[in-house]
């Protein structure tokens, strides 16, 4: 179990250059199996989660070569689907959340996808019906093993249906996107995820061929093709690591410019930070945010607390709640903070409690912060990464506390951080990464 030992209250300064969106990687690395030609990919994060999945699609026997930084050439021309039932796949994709998302494309393309329960964060219960609902709505049989925790679906020849989403899930609205692709007819998603990773995907696929419409809503028509041709694309800067830049811009009193953020398609992650009161502008393509001492969280009109809730695109994204709750602690003014799509991301305050932060967590999906205006600094104390989100949001605390932190389990961060150590150091914070 790795480990980052951070000296806290260090002034930040200089650019820093967001990684490919980890979220998008893992939809559109899964997109290649619905093709025999060559797909390029470029802005791959270079990251745990990526890379399981892409040696996980190799060992299914996909033909992948390297073509740079971040940038790779798919070829799924010659599959071995037996590899879905042997010993070593039931290991390696139960390792990775990501890997349901393989289901849908070889569903469409094969007639049939196997997958073990998948892994990933400890956020609660992250529920896969969605997925399988979509799948029988197309006309395939759907079987699950509970001894083995292992999941299949078989459909030879999948027809377009008219389906209404029990959840806006992204994964699911993307896993029924590429089954649904090469489907039979027509199919109408109601209640579709719109995230910009789905976004992105669509664009893709209709690159590929493809005939979706209704991009960007919440309505998606699907006009099924016979087959799908090669593409290149390139991946959109990760949202969320940009979200986790302000952040820390703010806490620790630095001045950071976040390069080529297309900010566009950050929807209202920029007003929320706002919000908090901190200072950031739109520099061309970059966010400029200036240091600052204090930052001031607004109120309501009638002078009641400010809500920061998560929400279904284009509503504020669940990943960034852990870091807007840190960058509470040290603001001018209190925030409720409501969590309502996991009911377990946010029992990682103790930690911060631990560090001096006045929180009081309500509920599983409900904490209070009391902002102490930076009058006394955070104190550094050890913690444990218990997932991606909270793990950043404790390596923020750690980088303006006073002292020297100590955050095991740095595995969970480098899930979704691409050589954070490195990048942060390139910026003057101190922080070593210790075996």
């Amino acid at each position: 179990m790795g480990t980052f030992q951070i000296t806290g209250g260090k002034k930040l300064k200089g650019n820093i250059i967001p990684q490919g969106a980890k979220n998008e990687a893992l939809q559109v690395i899964c997109a290649v199996l619905l093709t025999d030609e060559k797909v390029t990919i470029s802005n791959i994060p270079d990251i745990r989660d990526v890379n399981k999945l892409i040696d996980l699609l190799a060992d299914l026997g996909v033909s992948i070569q390297r073509q740079g930084p971040g940038s790779y050439s798919f070829k799924a021309d010659d599959l071995n689907l037996d590899y879905m039932t042997s010993p070593e796949f039931k290991e390696k994709g139960g390792a990775l959340r990501g890997s349901i998302m393989i289901v849908g494309p070889l569903l469409a393309r094969f007639g049939k996808g196997f997958i073990p329960k998948p892994g990933g964060d400890k956020i609660g219960r992250r529920r896969l019906d969605t997925h399988f609902i979509g799948f029988q709505k197309l006309g395939a049989k759907f079987r699950y093993n509970q001894d083995e925790s292992f999941y299949g679906v078989e459909g030879k020849k999948l027809k377009g249906a008219d389906m209404l989403l029990d959840e806006a899930s992204v994964t699911g609205t993307a896993n029924i996107i590429m089954a649904a692709v090469l489907a039979e007819g027509t199919t109408t998603i109601y209640n579709a995820a719109c995230e910009p990773y789905i976004q992105q995907l669509c664009k893709m696929l209709n690159s590929m061929g493809a005939n979706i419409k209704g991009i960007s809503s919440n309505l998606l028509t699907i006009e099924g093709v016979k087959e799908l041709g090669g593409c290149e694309h390139r991946i959109l800067p990760d949202m969320i690591e940009i979200g986790s830049w302000i952040g820390m811009a703010a806490m620790t009193g630095s001045e950071i410019t976040i390069k080529d953020v297309c900010y566009d398609e950050l929807g209202v992650i920029p007003t929320m930070f706002r919000k908090m009161g901190i200072k950031l502008e739109r520099v061309g393509d970059d966010i400029h945010i200036p240091a600052q001492e204090h930052y001031e969280i607004e109120n309501y009109i009638d002078g009641s607390i400010l809500t920061i809730a998560d929400a279904p695109w284009p509503g504020f994204t669940p990943d960034l709640l852990s870091i807007a709750l840190v960058v509470a602690t040290q603001a001018r003014g209190s925030v409720l903070i409501h969590q309502k799509m996991f009911e377990s991301r946010l029992f990682f305050v103790d930690k911060l409690i631990d560090m001096g932060a006045q929180i009081i967590l309500c509920d599983p999906h409900r904490a209070t912060v009391i902002g102490i205006d930076k009058q006394v600094p955070l104190k550094a104390t050890t913690m444990t990464s218990p997932d991606i989100r909270a793990g950043i949001s404790l390596l923020i605390a750690a980088l303006s506390a006073d002292g020297v932190s100590t955050i095991h389990n740095i595995e969970q961060i480098d899930r979704g951080y691409q050589n954070i150590d490195e990048r942060l150091r390139a910026i003057g914070a101190e922080i070593v990464r210790l075996d």
